[in-house]
């Protein structure tokens, strides 16, 4: 009994020890094996810089199914675990946007959020009579900070996944989003990028949907470089799309220098000709190459555009008129083989967990050159079925093709878009500079550390015009097959990625390991596996209670 009193007095002076330790350093660690409950270095420094408190909405509650549970708690812990960190609070709130007292004011209020930029998702479910039943759910938060409010959408909803793979995927976004949307509302300093006129380039309206998304994250500017080669210094990011008259030798020097010296640029070339007027006249046109005077350039960087157009049986379907001449229409869908549907990389930031990317016309890319200090990336690719249509040749919208005949369609995975990293050659070394130019900068032969993209296909970032109204329709949606494709986020984070000197884009690359219940098991057996989780933790507990009073009893009744 003598020897107790010392070693309790021993561990309460080390409890004291790291009570006093804890006050003065913080830590936290996390144990788990794919480290989901640790947050980046990048989020800690965003939370310091945080200076008037944080109000988050969170519009999942009540009743969700286990899924839309889960992605509700982890948002909740991913919130707390920000809050820790936050120089100033951070207070959530739930609110059940179906809770009404009537149709007409969850109606109202379900208009409201529309209204706000929030689209609700419709959740079928069964049950436990097997009947369907239809949710309504709104998988948003909004973030309030200084009275300006962002909404930030929690659900990924991937064509192909399943629902659980999809909310597995969400989950695993919940940080960068999250923080996405503080971001906007915490930095003051002002991105400018902009959009490179004079070439036949996509006019405001046809990059209008794209520039309103931009418009969240950077200053957008367009215009032509002149003879000012200098031009470029205050822009982070150009965006070169869909051109279809040559560059002058004093652009492609001004746009050399500007990556010499740090720019990035996303590149957007079409490397074939198509007359889509004749198109849609007379149902053919001739296919030529496009030469835009960007060869020797983009060859110099590393990539070669092959003035060829792909044809993939994963492909969007258009609308084809089957009735007889002088007969009342009869539309049915068709493959239309030279739009496919691109393949996104799972591999790289900017494409990870999107869908696929709607392309028309595009053009295959060949790596080239041995740069070792060039880092190469393939971002988007044909599936494995698809055919080389090479130049010139004629482009024949009654085409008939057979989408099994591997004869065909022989050739698989053809890149279109990659994106390149580090230090590149100039286009320009051991040549002139051009004539004219003005505010000119030392010449570098070689690039400081410096991204670029290149994709293959122009109309990857054209929106469409309603005809009606000249309204802009939504970039990636196809009025027809009634889907929304992958082209505003392939850009958008495309941008964000060239932009990204903090290295947040990372942070889309995190993995979770998907956990999933066997639904048939579940199903089968539920009130079993529901006695047992109940039981058998109180069984425990009991038996250690026994265990822990016998072992007591017997210890303290020796003589």
């Amino acid at each position: 009994m003598k020897v107790r009193y010392p070693r309790n007095l021993f561990f309460l002076i080390c409890i004291i020890v790291l009570v006093i330790i804890s006050y003065f350093y913080f830590f936290r660690i996390d144990l788990t094996s794919d480290k989901r409950y640790s947050i980046s270095e990048q989020t800690k420094n965003l939370m310091g810089k945080i200076s008037s408190p944080l109000e988050v909405v969170v519009y999942l509650d009540e009743d969700l199914n286990p899924g839309f549970q889960h992605l509700k708690k982890s948002t909740s812990e991913l919130l707390d675990e920000l809050s820790v960190y936050s120089n100033k609070s951070i207070t959530v709130k739930f609110e059940n946007p179906s809770l009404a007292d009537n149709q007409d004011e969850r109606e109202k209020k379900y208009a409201e959020l529309q209204a706000r930029g929030m689209t609700p998702t419709a959740v079928y479910e069964r049950d436990k009579e097997g009947k369907s039943i239809q949710k309504i759910i709104f998988p948003w938060i909004e973030i309030n900070y200084k009275n300006r409010k962002v909404p930030v959408c929690l659900l990924k909803n991937i064509l192909g996944n399943s629902g659980d793979e999809n909310l597995n995927i969400s989950v695993e976004n919940l940080e960068f989003e999250i923080t996405d949307g503080i971001r906007r509302l915490v930095n003051t300093e002002v991105t400018k990028i902009a959009f490179i006129e004079g070439h036949g380039e996509l006019t405001e309206d046809e990059t209008f949907d794209i520039s309103k998304s931009l418009s969240r994250y950077f200053e957008i500017d367009r215009g032509v470089l002149a003879n000012n080669a200098a031009i470029l210094n205050n822009y982070k990011v150009i965006i070169i799309a869909k051109p279809t008259q040559p560059f002058s030798e004093s652009d492609k020097y001004i746009i050399d220098q500007y990556i010499m010296n740090g720019g990035r640029v996303l590149w957007l070339i079409d490397g074939v000709r198509i007359a889509k007027e004749n198109l849609s006249t007379v149902g053919l046109s001739p296919a030529m190459a496009l030469d835009v005077n960007l060869d020797d350039q983009l060859f110099r960087y590393g990539v070669r555009i092959n003035p060829v157009l792909l044809q993939d049986v994963q492909c969007i379907s258009v609308p084809v008129n089957i009735a007889p001449e002088n007969a009342v229409p009869q539309f049915e869908p068709t493959p239309w083989y030279f739009a496919p549907l691109l393949l996104a990389s799972p591999e790289h930031p900017v494409t990870r967990n999107i869908t696929e990317v709607s392309s028309e016309f595009c053009s295959g890319i060949d790596l080239v050159g041995e740069n070792n200090q060039v880092k190469r990336q393939l971002l988007l690719a044909t599936s494995d079925n698809t055919h080389i249509v090479g130049t010139p040749s004629t482009i024949d919208m009654g085409q008939k093709l057979n989408p099994t005949d591997k004869t065909y369609f022989n050739l698989g995975y053809v890149p279109v878009a990659v994106a390149m990293e580090g230090n590149f050659d100039s286009d320009f070394e051991n040549r002139l500079t051009p004539k004219g130019l003005i505010n000119t900068l030392p010449f570098r032969k070689q690039s400081v550390n410096t991204r670029q993209i290149v994709v293959a296909d122009g109309d990857i970032i054209r929106n469409e015009i309603n005809a009606k109204d000249s309204a802009a329709i939504p970039l990636g949606f196809d009025r027809y097959m009634n889907q929304q494709f992958g082209n505003k986020e392939f850009i958008q984070n495309a941008v964000l990625y060239l932009a990204d000197d903090e290295g947040w884009m990372q942070l889309r690359s995190r993995t979770l390991k998907l956990r999933l219940l066997n639904k048939k098991i579940t199903n089968e057996d539920r009130l079993t596996w529901q006695l047992v989780n109940v039981f058998v933790p109180i069984g425990f507990l009991l038996i250690f209670g026994i265990l822990y009073q016998i072992v007591r009893k017997r210890k303290y009744t020796r003589k």
